[in-house]
């Protein structure tokens, strides 16, 4: 069974859902790919995971790093989840690329290679936006590229964090608009 509950943040309505084992889903309202494979039968309801979850976006939307964390359910593809794993290692207020994160796959597959785009393509599906930060991936040129949750919302949250936003900027075409 999954469950739902709504959490309003200073960047928008938030869905969050759950199942037994963890935090399934985090979307802004309206965001790209809102809600995807969030299951028809649904119960909104409030859980103590639930609970937890909001009390880390309290802190965090406070301008402070939460010091504990919350459980976690990815139910992606095997690649989806293990881009999402390593998006959970990167530390509050910094920022890695998705060429970073590529070369980090290969290094631990054994592969000759990755490509960027397909790590884009994982990143961009995060179900857990903001707790699984994918908005600290950056273009390697420094562009704020391909946030689900909308351009604004990824600069205000790099922003909150202390992101040094004077080497990143927002690309005039591409994915990022």
């Amino acid at each position: 069974m999954q469950y739902v509950s709504h959490y309003s943040s200073p960047l928008g309505a938030i869905l969050l859902a759950a199942d037994d084992i963890g935090l399934t889903g985090l979307w802004f309202e309206g965001q790209k790919y809102f809600a995807l494979h969030l299951d028809p039968e649904r119960e909104e309801r409030e859980l103590p995971l639930f609970e937890t979850a909001k009390r880390w976006l309290d802190l965090y939307f406070s301008g402070k790093e939460p010091d504990f964390s919350v459980p976690l359910h990815f139910t992606g593809t095997a690649f989806q989840n293990e881009v999402w794993r390593i998006l959970c290692a990167v530390p509050y207020g910094q920022t890695t690329t998705y060429g970073e994160i590529a070369r980090q796959l290969v290094r631990e597959r054994g592969l000759p290679r990755m490509s960027a785009q397909a790590v884009g393509g994982a990143v961009g599906r995060n179900r857990i936006s903001v707790i699984v930060p994918c908005h600290r991936v950056v273009g390697t040129d420094g562009s704020l590229t391909g946030y689900a949750g909308g351009i604004d919302r990824k600069r205000k949250l790099l922003t909150l964090e202390g992101v040094d936003m004077s080497r990143l900027f927002i690309p005039k075409k591409g994915t990022a608009l």
